[in-house]
């Protein structure tokens, strides 16, 4: 396992055990960054009016804890269910934490109204014990986001226009040492083992996620 998992509700921290290269479109530090860190903030749909400074908000909520240069998410979705797993070939290893809501999902090429519903969301991060370059990292991203996809469509959530393949606000952090490898994709063992720990905790948090919808 590389990095392990804290949780103190509204947080989860993703300690990735050292400074490593991240790659992200999260709301804190997107883009290619350094950080030893991922950490994800829980909030409730009315926590976050239309007039809110959100950045504005997180950026000071952030600095109260002190991870001002962490890479963070923000999640709707109850943290106590996040799910993580991890998968090995030969020398490589990953790790995979996700939370899963798909209240606000989406199949690709379309778009659901959603303006009555509440807002939920996939956010995953996942590091690799393998040197990566730039390159590599965003090849190793659009497996993530490949796994996700296989994930989500497993479950067969059905929409409207088809089955769902992920949420309109879904959000992945890939991160690993920094390196030269410039290949990560599905012939790879960087890619596989990417692949089986983003694919196998989010189906997991899916399936949870479909659990509990059905129970209410």
């Amino acid at each position: 396992m590389t990095g392990y998992v804290t949780l103190e509700r509204p947080w989860i921290t993703f300690d990735l055990g050292a400074p490593m290269q991240v790659l992200s479109w999260a709301i804190n530090r997107p883009g290619f960054v350094t950080a030893d860190r991922i950490v994800w903030r829980e909030v409730r749909n009315a926590d976050l009016t239309c007039d809110m400074d959100v950045h504005g908000w997180l950026k000071r909520t952030l600095e109260d804890r002190g991870d001002s240069e962490a890479v963070c998410f923000l999640t709707s979705r109850d943290v106590r269910f996040y799910t993580q797993a991890s998968a090995g070939a030969a020398d490589v290893a990953a790790h995979c934490v996700a939370t899963v809501g798909l209240s606000n999902a989406e199949r690709v090429g379309h778009r659901v109204d959603r303006s009555t519903t509440d807002w939920g969301t996939i956010n995953i991060a996942v590091s690799v014990q393998s040197s990566l370059s730039q390159t590599g990292l965003i090849e190793a991203l659009s497996i993530a986001a490949q796994a996700r996809t296989a994930a989500i469509m497993e479950i067969g959530m059905d929409l409207p226009v088809g089955i769902a393949t992920g949420t309109g606000t879904d959000c992945i952090a890939v991160a690993a040492p920094a390196g030269d490898t410039d290949y990560a994709g599905l012939h790879t063992q960087i890619g596989e083992v990417i692949g089986a720990a983003v694919y196998r905790a989010t189906l997991q948090g899916a399936q949870d996620w479909m659990r509990d919808v059905a129970r209410q």
